[in-house]
């Protein structure tokens, strides 16, 4: 998307994937990981950013190999050509995507309430606010790849310096009781609980989105990868340290959507917790804003090899008209569903897709020169994390598998229209 800006440097991709990882994961789901592994959480974001680490040297390498703003998309093609396969996964993928939009979306308008008298709040003020940030985003990526840039710098910087200072005043006053080994779950649950820590590293893949956008994405797509990822998992490690140090398991589990701003009471009393709350709405518009740039890009790849309607690719203002179909899409779903389970379907959707586009990589090796041992360790660990979420979902919803089947064959029948859809309109262009 205009390739001669080239306005996405190495740390502009190192924020895009930082802004996209650091959203609504770490703050509205540490309760929800802490319930399966208790204070033993620190553990399961270190096994969640290692395979996110190995995805991202896969990935890397991908993206250096075939820089597209499609990003897995294109590796897809590369790997099994373009057709049924592939287009299922990349409407997979999208569908995915959205989901997860609509649900950052409903956390921003969840935590922006909370700073109105409880007698103005409604479920109507929830809606407007989740439509207004997904209004407003659309409106900032409209205007080009730069301005996203530029917003992800300040959004991500203001995020680092707020969490940072959490966890080392919080790591400066931890109880080590609190922490001790006593506490801690079986081991079974430690590794269940990647079924929602994983889910908070999964924004990384953004950055291959933005390879068409670098000057030099070759050298610049794999380290800002590995960086960002290593940056994300170095600082939910201390997050984890900092929050479990100061409260007690059944603190932070009650708190779950405000777990962070709870953690702050002690250290900081009520400011820091109103600092750590709009530091929670700076980390959700973020990651909005990451995710609908990848999305555009993701849409433009697939309309451009005729998996999705031409309409998808058309340019508007320094954009796709997919960004506005993708922005409706997600406004819709955060005013009628509840997102919950479908979101645990789509992060399992996603590291599907991991494992797919991994093992499609130890097809084209000798093209991109990677190592096969770390390809197959991606794939292997992907695998691995989506058996469990399966499992730790399966408890909880019995019916989930049925419901993977059947978005599984959403996404396939979707494709085998889209794709006629998409031959009618490229023919006449053709004669």
């Amino acid at each position: 998307m205009h390739k001669s800006q080239k306005p996405i440097g190495f740390w502009s991709a190192v924020s895009m994937g930082v802004g996209a990882m650091v959203g609504a994961g770490i703050f509205a789901l540490l309760g929800e990981a802490s319930a399966i592994s208790g204070s033993a959480v620190y553990i399961s974001f270190i096994l969640g950013g290692i395979i996110a680490l190995f995805s991202g040297y896969s990935l890397g390498k991908l993206g250096a190999r075939y820089p597209s703003s499609g990003g897995i998309i294109e590796y897809l093609s590369q790997a099994y050509g373009v057709g049924f396969f592939t287009g299922t996964m990349g409407v997979m993928l999208y569908f995915s995507a959205v989901v997860s939009l609509s649900l950052v979306a409903k956390a921003f308008g969840n935590y922006a309430v909370t700073f109105l008298p409880s007698e103005q709040i409604t479920s109507l003020t929830h809606h407007f606010f989740a439509i207004g940030i997904i209004v407003l985003f659309v409106g900032i990526n409209l205007k080009g790849a730069k301005d996203v840039a530029i917003w992800e710098r300040i959004t991500v910087g203001v995020k680092f310096v707020v969490l940072t200072g959490l966890s080392i005043a919080g790591i400066m006053f931890v109880d080590p009781e609190l922490l001790s080994t006593k506490h801690y779950p079986g081991s079974g649950d430690i590794l269940f609980s990647l079924a929602i820590t994983f889910f908070a590293f999964e924004g990384f893949r953004v950055i291959t989105n933005t390879a068409e956008d670098m000057p030099t994405p070759s050298k610049t797509l794999p380290k800002a990868m590995m960086t960002a990822i290593l940056l994300v998992m170095v600082l939910y490690v201390a997050i984890a340290f900092a929050v479990f140090g100061n409260l007690p398991v059944g603190k932070v589990i009650a708190a779950k959507d405000f777990a962070l701003a709870e953690a702050a009471l002690p250290i900081f009393g009520k400011t820091g917790f109103t600092v750590v709350a709009i530091t929670a709405l700076i980390a959700t518009a973020s990651s909005i804003n990451a995710n609908l740039y990848a999305v555009t890009n993701v849409t433009y790849q697939l309309a451009k090899e005729g998996e999705l309607p031409a309409q998808f690719g058309k340019p508007i203002a320094h954009s796709r008209e997919g960004l506005i179909i993708s922005g409706i899409l997600i406004i819709v779903l955060s005013l009628l569903f509840d997102l919950s389970e479908i979101a645990s379907i789509g992060s399992i959707s996603i590291l599907l897709i991991h494992t797919v586009t991994h093992l499609g990589h130890l097809k084209i090796l000798n093209e991109t020169k990677g190592s096969k041992p770390l390809v197959l360790t991606a794939a292997i660990l992907s695998l691995t994390a989506m058996v469990l979420a399966l499992i730790y979902v399966s408890k909880s919803s019995n019916h989930v598998v049925y419901v993977l089947a059947g978005f599984v064959l959403l996404a396939s029948s979707t494709e085998v229209i889209l794709q006629k859809i998409a031959k009618r309109e490229i023919k006449p262009r053709i004669q």
